[in-house]
């Protein structure tokens, strides 16, 4: 969960913006982006990695940002860190952006359906760090284009942009390469499918031995993993 900025209690959820845009390219433009530097789940590869966190991505209760990724783990189901807004503790790197587009994606979610927030839908029994019900709302906008516009000017023009971007000049120090959102992801996905699946790193293989073999059912169904 996200403090807001100048604070280090979590009030709101990472609350990604996510948006979907067509174009002409042989993949679309989609970008899903959490409004805080950085997610638990990556915090957890960080620490199947056993790589301490970097700076500026979690912020304690008495201000501190934290590193120690075994620590924050354990101290985000006690409510006793948080994530920081995209930009970081404080306004220096603007983090106060994040915290206001944050704060945007919680009225939407929330004020709408007069739904909970902040603790109410943290997830976790604060008590007992057990996993408790999250009631959570969600908020999706679909615009139709061709009430503004024809759809395929909008794709052609679209993909006209998203190409300039990535034709533009590089940084001499850079990969030499410019993506737009969503080609990445396509990268991986070509590359995947052309070698038959993706690779499942050793710490990973055991969480997902682990899980099959400790939870009712799944021993009978995945009775040997692909890796095995």
């Amino acid at each position: 969960s996200i403090a807001p900025t100048f604070g280090v209690e979590p009030m709101m959820g990472t609350n990604p913006l996510t948006w979907g845009i067509p174009s002409t390219d042989a993949f679309p433009f989609v970008i899903d982006c959490a409004t805080s530097v950085n997610q638990r789940g990556k915090i957890e590869k960080y620490a199947r990695e056993g790589v301490d966190t970097p700076r500026g991505c979690v912020i304690d209760d008495a201000g501190v940002e934290r590193t120690d990724t075994e620590g924050i783990l354990k101290d985000m189901v006690l409510g006793k860190c948080a994530l920081t807004p995209l930009g970081g503790a404080g306004d220096k790197m603007g983090g106060y952006k994040g915290y206001g587009w944050a704060a945007t994606v919680e009225l939407l979610c929330t004020a709408i359906q007069s739904g909970p927030w902040g603790e109410d839908i943290c997830g976790v029994d604060r008590a007992t760090g057990k996993p408790k019900p999250m009631p959570l709302g969600h908020f999706f906008l679909a615009i139709d284009i061709e009430k503004i516009c024809p759809l395929d000017t909008f794709k052609k023009n679209a993909a006209e942009f998203l190409q300039a971007l990535r034709d533009s000049r590089k940084a001499p120090n850079g990969p030499g390469r410019i993506w737009t959102a969503g080609e990445p992801e396509n990268d991986a996905r070509t590359e995947r499918t052309g070698q038959g699946g993706m690779k499942v790193n050793v710490p990973l293989q055991k969480n997902m031995q682990a899980l099959r073999d400790n939870r009712p059912g799944l021993k009978e169904k995945y009775e040997k993993l692909p890796f095995e």
